[in-house]
């Protein structure tokens, strides 16, 4: 029986994996790739953990036997088979890469499959991400794609090469599932924040393992909602080269119009139905956006745009979904660009590029395919 200790290839080649740790352990962070198919479930998990506690490893070791067994067993091999005969190259851990991993390792062999582990569990693999992004980060070899809100900019990095993603570029909104403003919240919720961690320093892994010269991320605070960047990240993004993507005042409404109205209220329907819970739901994320920022709005302009909400939501509800782009537009000009031209203002002397949503993804693809200095 083999392990593998080949971090880097395991990740630069996504290898499917098998997390044989509780589900408790996996729904708080796993490995990108990996699938949850447990040796014990957290109930046995959490008894096992007691008589290794009160009365030591061998105790423990016989309990786990007594717990799993017989038909229960032969499921959890049965669907361990099932997923190796799926992804003949794929492997197994389990938090240490010790007796769990190990144990789900031999019942295989047993059953025929030699399949192999991975060697130090989800620990080394953590421990290893974590090195790896620290020392790209000291290369400080980012460049940051900044904008007004709604000027395209995550379009930009996911299908600005020719309708694909751009060369070492990488989408922390899409990782974070959130648009990264106060109406980003997007359905189906946000990763915990170890699986956010986890799935941005493998990002960055393979970004940085293309033959580019730099990695290209968008213009982001400390927070993506409840997503926080690592402090190291943060200050790579802060010190970066900026290249600004310029969009006039209606496509970035029109844009916003899309993302915020149009594909929000689209995902809520995939989940619940073409139904009024679906409406409901959508609308009020709207109402509870709005007065997240009420406070920094101010009482008059909150409730005016309150006020132009009530009448898209009603409209809308007749069918007409137009109104939207007016408290769209007023929020935009109103309230993020003068924000956005301050905080812009304050970073000018790190602007390298600035033109349309064209122009800079032909600026970032033409300095990713020059050659990187001896």
């Amino acid at each position: 029986m083999s392990d593998i200790d080949n971090f880097p290839t395991l990740f630069r080649t996504q290898v499917p994996l098998i997390d044989t740790r509780a589900p408790v352990e996996f729904e708080r962070g796993s490995m990108p790739t990996a699938t949850n198919l447990p040796l014990m479930n957290d109930t046995e998990r959490e008894a096992v953990g007691r008589c290794y506690k009160n009365e030591g490893a061998e105790a423990a070791i016989a309990l786990g036997h007594q717990l799993v067994t017989g038909s229960l067993k032969e499921d959890r091999i049965a669907a361990w088979i099932k997923f190796a005969n799926e992804h003949p190259d794929g492997a197994l851990f389990c938090f240490r890469g010790g007796m769990r991993s190990g144990l789900a390792q031999q019942w295989l062999k047993d059953a025929g499959i030699d399949y192999p582990r991975i060697s130090g569990g989800y620990k080394a693999l953590r421990r290893w991400l974590i090195d790896s992004s620290d020392n790209i980060y000291a290369q400080e070899t980012f460049l940051v794609v900044a904008g007004k809100t709604g000027c395209a900019k995550t379009r930009l990095i996911n299908h600005g090469a020719s309708g694909g993603r751009l060369p070492g570029g990488i989408d922390l909104e899409g990782m974070a599932n959130h648009r990264g403003s106060s109406f980003g919240r997007r359905d189906g919720g946000q990763p915990t924040q170890i699986n956010f961690e986890i799935a941005v320093d493998s990002a960055i892994f393979n970004a940085n393992d293309e033959p580019v010269p730099f990695i290209i991320a968008e213009d982001e605070s400390r927070l993506i909602g409840r997503c926080a960047l690592a402090q190291n990240l943060q200050d790579c993004l802060k010190s970066a080269p900026m290249v600004v993507v310029e969009a006039s005042l209606e496509a970035r409404v029109e844009h916003s119009f899309e993302n915020y109205i149009l594909a929000n209220l689209a995902d809520l329907k995939t989940r619940l139905g073409d139904t009024k819970e679906a409406f409901e739901h959508f609308s009020s994320d709207l109402y509870a956006a709005l007065d997240r920022i009420k406070k920094r709005l101010g009482g008059v302009r909150h409730h005016e745009l309150t006020r132009q909400l009530d009448d898209a939501i009603a409209s809308h509800l007749k069918g007409d979904t137009s109104v939207h782009r007016g408290w769209i537009a007023a929020l935009l000009r109103d309230y993020y660009d003068p924000m956005y031209n301050y905080q812009l203002e304050n970073r000018k002397e790190r602007i390298i590029f600035r033109g349309s949503e064209g122009d800079v993804a032909e600026f970032l693809l033409a300095q990713q395919h020059e050659p990187t200095p001896e």
